[in-house]
């Protein structure tokens, strides 16, 4: 079995991509702004010429990066604040394949801990409301695992913002996209989200806490538990590093 993170098909990514660029379109020339709802699911999918489950896929994505509002019975809004409307997580997904699975959660765990961390220093009263707000959507969708993991994305996007470094952010910014496609096909995979989410919220009251320590410690065993959660495949065993001998110099003679 391998251990390199499943490569997101082409086609999902190119459909996530031409609704990005409807939306820009529509900001653009003023048909849309912020705030905006958008239109039902079926005249949006004709509107584009892609297939109601392709709109689903390229809507879920775009709300996970934080550029859709999606509300529970009610529909899809264009965010309030977007961010940058573009393709630059998208190429992250093309880097990102080839690479060892778990050396994803590797670098996740350092750099989500670092992160969690500095979110405990630095936080505001705005990021911890928008993080509650993740947390209840979670719970709100726990029997709809796609659903569910919008908000779980969302909500390591705002620890993120949280920290206050706007380089790490932006890191995370690329990052997150590639880790929603990544995850898309293993989250019906995963035993309990009931469990995920109580990692999640140990999360965010460690940060509401303003304890960096325990911050940096619960993102770290969130992680550990996802990877360990997820279906992967076995980590490879390490290298042994090769001992070089040690070559005999010859005796040197006295000279007279």
């Amino acid at each position: 079995m391998s251990n390199t993170a499943p490569r997101p098909p082409a086609a999902d990514r190119q459909t996530a991509m031409r609704v990005v660029e409807r939306i820009r379109e529509a900001l653009e020339d003023g048909t849309w702004k912020p705030g905006d709802k958008l239109p039902p699911e079926r005249e949006f999918a004709s509107t584009l010429g892609i297939s109601r489950s392709s709109l689903r896929s390229g809507l879920g994505y775009l709300a996970a990066m934080g550029l859709l509002q999606v509300r529970h019975g009610v529909g899809a809004f264009i965010s309030e604040a977007p961010t940058q409307f573009g393709a630059a997580s998208l190429p992250f997904l093309d880097a990102l394949h080839g690479y060892d699975i778990h050396q994803l959660f590797e670098a996740r765990r350092i750099l989500e801990g670092h992160i969690a961390s500095l979110a405990a220093e630095r936080t505001t009263e705005r990021h911890l409301q928008q993080m509650a707000e993740e947390l209840e959507e979670m719970e709100a969708s726990i029997d709809q695992p796609h659903e569910y993991l919008i908000h779980d994305v969302r909500f390591h996007r705002i620890v993120a913002q949280a920290a206050g470094n706007s380089i790490l952010a932006a890191i995370m910014e690329s990052l997150t996209g590639a880790l929603y496609e990544v995850r898309r096909s293993t989250t019906e995979q995963i035993a309990d989200l009931h469990v995920t989410t109580k990692f999640h919220r140990d999360i965010y009251r460690a940060i509401r806490s303003g304890n960096s320590r325990t911050s940096r410690a619960a993102m770290e065993k969130h992680l550990t538990n996802a990877e360990a959660d997820d279906d992967l495949p076995p980590k490879p065993k390490p290298r042994k590093r090769a001992v070089k001998s040690k070559s005999k110099t010859p005796a040197t003679t006295a000279r007279g």
